[in-house]
């Protein structure tokens, strides 16, 4: 049997990845805090804003997520000229999204914040915040699309060492220029909008470098607008436009389950943002080995080493259900001296110390959802998953947390409980899809005449 290429291993794949989005998650976090010592307003701009840009988001990594499958099914497959001519499509279009994206933001601030019901006192930061913020979206959608395709190549660490030095880089920008630290002026709230744009710019240069030398023969910057392919970019939209539906999905049913627990009051509210920050702790070992296990399988599926790519499901997902499951339990130990970190208020640690338990079953769920979900997709059968996250968010995650928990006034537990069903509803139509083998099937039968060809010279 031929032995899998090193740096396309799960753990090769995965270690890089949980680094990366540890850091992201833990800066983050840091720069929330910087920002709320502006003030509560600056806090609350940032956070409406960033909710706008996630959504915004999805419309580039569309072509990003797509594309970035297909470069691995490439290689896999030793078609690596036609991953060449996809990734350098999926740049080129992302950025001419972002572009657009971008023009929109910088000159339409004002109407988006008000057409989304910001408040009036609100409305002058967030006019400052959202078009230099939003202007940059261009570089946003570059650095996504490099980054997704980079990995897909198997170069998890170049991704991971850029998004470390970025990272500590923009927490150093952020304190300078918000406190007027080491010389720079103190420019609050504007100057994190500066610092996001030197970030992503800097991030942009150092992965473009990357994306330069990522494939055998070297990507001319001439190549950007000379390269397309309708058949190839036909691809990338088949698997692409899927994908980008079920980010859609959850982004809006977060926004929806945001929104009703505003409804149930303020103190609800900042229990499940706390219990969020905590709960990213939890399922980030699993986030990355599920984003591992994708771009594993689409090389194995490439490669026509199908049963090799139905093993790595299961294997990803065992390990990742013992790691989110151990790390749930640590925070169920120690989660209400965890809560404390963040508040005093005794009725938010109540709330919060009541889903800790539920926790424990949550976590599990979205690591079967994560991880065959991605497996699914790493065959092109993102089709299959966009419809159960359109069915399964929209009548369990957002149906069912209105109709339980502010019709029938269940409250936090209830929609908690609503997020949980959710979670295991799309986990386990993913399990039973996986086991029907149907994407895998199919290339195995495609294989056998490309065999039989070949052993008797037809």
């Amino acid at each position: 049997m031929k032995t899998l290429d090193p740096k396309f291993t799960l753990w090769a794949l995965a270690w890089p990845i949980f680094i990366e989005v540890l850091l992201q998650t833990m800066l983050g976090t840091v720069d929330t805090v910087m920002v709320s010592r502006i003030s509560d307003d600056a806090v609350a701009v940032v956070g409406f804003a960033n909710q706008l840009f996630n959504a915004l988001t999805t419309l580039f990594m569309t072509i990003a997520s797509g594309a970035g499958i297909l470069v691995a099914q490439r290689i896999g497959s030793d078609r690596r000229e036609d991953a060449r001519k996809i990734a350098i499509m999926a740049i080129t279009v992302s950025t001419a999204i972002g572009l657009v994206i971008s023009v929109l933001l910088f000159t339409q601030a004002r109407p988006i914040a008000r057409m989304l019901h910001l408040s009036e006192d609100l409305l002058p930061l967030s006019d400052m915040y959202i078009s230099y913020v939003g202007g940059g979206m261009f570089l946003a959608a570059m650095t996504a699309a490099l980054g997704t395709v980079i990995r897909n190549t198997g170069n998890t660490k170049g991704p991971m060492m850029t998004g470390i030095a970025i990272n500590l880089l923009h927490i150093v920008l952020n304190y300078a220029l918000i406190f007027g630290s080491f010389g720079l002026p103190k420019w609050g709230l504007a100057g994190v909008t500066v610092s996001d744009n030197v970030c992503r710019l800097l991030s942009t240069v150092l992965l473009m470098y990357m994306f330069f030398f990522s494939f055998e023969r070297r990507i001319r910057i001439a190549e950007f607008y000379r390269t397309f392919e309708r058949k190839l970019f036909g691809e990338v939209l088949r698997i692409g436009w899927p994908l980008g539906v079920n980010m859609s999905c959850w982004v809006f049913s977060q926004l929806a389950i945001y929104s009703f627990l505003a409804i149930l009051g303020a103190k609800e509210l900042a229990a499940r943002t706390y219990m969020n920050t905590l709960e990213s702790f939890c399922f980030m070992l699993g986030y990355a080995f599920a984003l591992a296990v994708q771009i594993q399988i689409a090389h194995l599926y490439g490669a026509g080493r199908t049963q090799e790519a139905y093993k790595s499901a299961y294997r990803a997902l065992f390990i990742g259900l013992a790691l989110v499951t151990a790390n749930a339990f640590v925070l169920f130990l120690l989660g209400k001296r965890m809560l404390g970190l963040f508040t005093s208020d005794p009725d938010i640690l109540s709330l919060g110390v009541s889903l800790l338990g539920l926790n424990l079953l949550l976590q599990p769920g979205k690591m079967l959802n994560m991880a065959l979900g991605n497996a699914l997709n790493a065959v092109g059968d993102t089709r299959y998953i966009m419809a159960t996250s359109l069915a399964s968010m929209g009548l369990i995650a957002t149906g069912c947390s209105y109709w339980f928990g502010i019709h029938w006034s269940g409250g936090l537990i209830a929609i908690y409980g609503c997020m949980i069903a959710d979670e295991y509803s799309r986990g386990i139509l993913s399990f039973f899809r996986w086991r029907d083998r149907k994407y895998l099937r199919r290339a195995e039968a495609a294989k056998q005449p490309a065999l039989a060809e070949a052993t008797w010279g037809i």
